[in-house]
């Protein structure tokens, strides 16, 4: 059984009709206006244009601005000290982000400094020593007196 199957009952759900309120009136046609007038042009070569003249349909006018309802100073002063607050808080965000990634890549090149100034310390303890070709020099001759006068 999955999680969908329920023991038991079905419940069945049937549509209901949309009712329109008020009820909509009942389409009846209409016969369209007279045709528009056809006008003639003649060409200056003596061509004859006929069609229909184009009136063009005026613009609306614009609301007069009584009809607008005033928006007081206070409320338009709330308005922009909500977005300049927005934009603030916005850039504190990014200009703590910036400061985090930078201080992330100041630490990563102490590292990187520290790698290498400790690779050029290595070198100059663990490598080849200009003196005499490396290794550990030893006087031979003190080294055998000394033998020779203490087992002597």
């Amino acid at each position: 059984m999955t999680h969908l199957e329920r023991p038991g009952t079905v419940e069945v759900h049937h549509p209901e009709p949309i009712t329109v309120y008020p009820p909509a009136a009942p389409l009846e046609p209409a016969q369209p206006g007279p045709p528009p007038a056809v006008q003639s042009i003649v060409l200056p070569d003596g061509r004859v244009i006929t069609g229909y003249a184009l009136t063009p349909t005026p613009a609306p006018l614009p609301a007069p601005a009584e009809s607008r309802p005033a928006v007081s100073r206070a409320a338009v002063n709330i308005a922009l000290g909500g977005i300049g607050f927005g934009a603030v808080c916005g850039g504190l965000v990014l200009l703590t982000s910036f400061i985090a990634a930078l201080a992330a890549f100041i630490h990563q090149l102490i590292i990187l400094a520290a790698v290498i100034f400790g690779g050029w310390i290595a070198v100059q303890v663990f490598g080849p020593s200009h003196s005499g070709g490396g290794g550990t020099t030893v006087n031979i001759r003190k080294a055998v007196i000394k033998r020779s006068h203490f087992h002597g």
